[in-house]
């Protein structure tokens, strides 16, 4: 999971846009910042670094990025390669043209992709990063094409050689200097990719309608469709090809359990009402697990902030049970979810949360949270729970149990990490400490998310079902993730 944006546009102002979009998209990626921008001049401005929007652009950096009409940006989430400032976004490779691309998500593919560049294609790979994997194989699709001359459909034509040699998720936006902006989205459309205006001279392409949304960019807002490529030169004319490789739309159903903002509408389906429903199926599920007596036995509804907070609400109402706020969140903390390193992620939990002890005291409380990965943090909470003075510490998750690896852009590595892994409900249930745990169903999760689009058949639920969407996942794959990652 990381956050892309890309503008064009008929005013010098495109870095601060750009800034300001990555502001809104810093929940997807915490770890490092970057951007390249460009104007009339054709001369590419690139800055990136590790650390937050706020810290890596500094105004310094802004002063230089200014003047500039077009560009791209990337929050960076790292799920491969290391942490090292050189594998933040974007890439740059000066031929054809001068590239620089942003990316979002993961290949399932990267060895062998890596082996045909520097064998067969005769290209350097610097990093360890799969975005620079893809921008090389554009680069060289690209190249073949203009011999001819360049335009607008032989840059979308170039794309159709990615689709076929990239195994995985992926949204990507590359900055073609002197020339626009190209975005497309993986086949199964697993990772979010959208595309807004402000008029017929600015656009934008962004993971989520939010950035839309706050910068004014939300006129003919749309999302990509599923391995489909659009063009936006310089010019404000965009230009668009539709997916030629077959697959079935199944985009990643956790966007809608933690990752995006409740604010964002991804493939038509609003955000805060997938939620809502998933609090309501959730709250079934427990009327049907707790007897009457234990059920008036709980005193207390707490969400855990922020993501539950939404799912909390309608569940408290349809079991009838009290809702009340016994976590307070350091805003000053990042989410821990997508912090690098279990040390890091337990040390954070008790600097991010603190309680309100008077909401646990001598009460049975029911705690809800968007899911359990690894359950440091659920087990953390619950003690928390309990030194609070609580009797009793119900714990509820909106989502299934987490069983396998998530390979397509989220920080789901490998099964020793994951606490339900070759796990009952029950013995997970003791891990974390809890009284009793209650899982939502992965039927009530789809459709939670699919009523509100029925036009979904399917989504990529492969954390939770184990079962992948893309061919390049097997049992080898997956046994080599603890080394590869």
């Amino acid at each position: 999971m990381c956050g892309v944006i890309g503008i064009v546009s008929d005013k010098d102002n495109a870095s601060l846009s750009i800034y300001n979009g990555l502001t809104v998209l810093q929940h997807r990626g915490q770890d490092a910042a970057g951007m390249a921008v460009s104007d009339s001049t054709d001369r590419v401005k690139l800055h990136k670094d590790n650390g937050l929007v706020r810290d890596v652009f500094q105004n310094n950096q802004m002063q230089k990025l200014m003047g500039s009409t077009y560009g791209i940006g990337h929050n960076r989430y790292p799920t491969a390669g290391c942490s090292d400032s050189e594998e933040a976004q974007p890439f740059y490779v000066n031929a054809p043209c001068g590239l620089s691309l942003v990316h979002n998500g993961n290949l399932v593919n990267t060895e062998k992709l890596k082996q045909e560049l520097i064998m067969k294609d005769l290209r350097h790979v610097n990093t360890t990063s799969d975005s620079e994997i893809i921008l090389n194989i554009y680069a060289k699709a690209l190249h073949g094409k203009i011999q001819k001359g360049l335009s607008a459909e032989r840059i979308l034509e170039a794309v159709d050689e990615v689709h076929n040699r990239l195994d995985g998720g992926y949204a990507v936006i590359i900055m073609i200097v002197g020339h626009g902006l190209l975005a497309f989205r993986d086949p199964n459309g697993i990772r979010p990719l959208m595309y807004g205006r402000k008029n017929s001279k600015q656009h934008m392409i962004a993971s989520e309608s939010v950035a839309h949304n706050c910068l004014g960019y939300n006129k003919s807002l749309v999302d990509l469709k599923p391995g489909q490529a659009i063009f936006i030169n310089l010019d404000g004319e965009v230009f668009k090809r539709e997916n030629r490789k077959e697959a079935r739309f199944n985009p990643c159903i956790f966007e809608y359990v933690y990752l995006a903002r409740p604010d964002s509408t991804i493939n038509s389906v609003n955000v805060y009402k997938s939620r809502l429903n998933m609090g309501t199926s959730l709250a079934k599920k427990i009327k049907k697990t707790f007897s009457y007596e234990e059920l008036e036995a709980i005193d207390v509804v707490i969400p855990i902030p922020d993501t539950s907070r939404t799912s909390a609400l309608p569940l408290s109402l349809e079991l009838n049970i009290k809702l009340r706020e016994g976590f307070v969140k350091n805003r000053y903390i990042g989410r821990t979810f997508i912090m690098p390193g279990q040390k890091i992620r337990k040390k954070s939990v008790r600097q991010k949360l603190n309680t309100i002890n008077s909401e646990f005291k001598d009460k049975n409380v029911l705690l809800i949270d968007d899911s359990i990965v690894r359950g440091n943090t659920s087990k953390q909470i619950v003690q928390m729970a309990r030194e609070a003075g609580a009797k009793r510490v119900y714990f509820a998750s909106a989502s299934p149990p987490i069983r396998h690896p998530n390979v397509y852009g989220i920080d789901m590595p490998y099964v020793e990490e994951l606490v339900a892994y070759n796990k009952t409900v029950e013995e997970v249930c003791t891990a974390i400490g809890a009284d009793e745990l209650i899982y939502q169903d992965l039927d009530d999760l789809v459709s939670s998310v699919q009523s509100l689009n029925k036009s979904i058949k399917s989504f990529d639920t492969s954390c939770f079902s184990g079962q992948y969407i893309t061919s390049g996942v097997n049992k080898k794959y997956l046994s080599n993730l603890k080394f590869n990652r």
